[in-house]
């Protein structure tokens, strides 16, 4: 979907926007985790698939199972591999220790693991729900070697 007086706001305000996400998640850490796991395109399609998604390192690797109905729709492509990418931070923040939201100074969520390491996990929800690469539960099992 193109909303151009809403890209237009963005760019304007997007310093703006990484300060706001990046307080968000120092005032309200699991509140943001909740907001962020929401999901609801990724829940639909996997529900319609008959699969609930119940935010383990399992249903990851039951998402690269579904059969990708969802790229003859070029529009949902992106929205679907956002929470693709939200699920699998998700995933990451509630089943490895010592990892969590961050936000880059450009305002796009990311995941930090304990070592120190950044994952872009938007970047590879929207990658896998593209090309089905790379696999979620691959992206969660390079996540968890640290």
């Amino acid at each position: 979907m193109n909303i151009p007086f809403l890209d237009h706001w963005l760019n304007r305000h997007e310093a703006d926007r990484g300060v706001g996400i990046a307080a968000a998640i120092a005032e309200d850490p699991e509140g943001v985790s909740e907001l962020f796991s929401e999901c609801e395109m990724l829940r639909v399609q996997a529900r319609a698939a008959g699969l609930e998604l119940d935010e383990s390192p399992a249903s990851l690797e039951a998402l690269d199972q579904l059969m990708p109905r969802w790229r003859r729709d070029p529009e949902a492509v992106p929205w679907l591999g956002n929470d693709a990418g939200f699920y699998l931070g998700t995933v990451i923040v509630r089943t490895i220790p010592g990892a969590g939201w961050q936000v880059w100074p450009n305002g796009h969520p990311m995941i930090r693991l304990a070592s120190g390491r950044e994952l872009n996990v938007v970047e590879s929800g929207v990658s896998w729900a593209m090309t089905g690469s790379p696999e979620l539960c691959q992206a969660y099992a390079e996540a968890s070697e640290g």
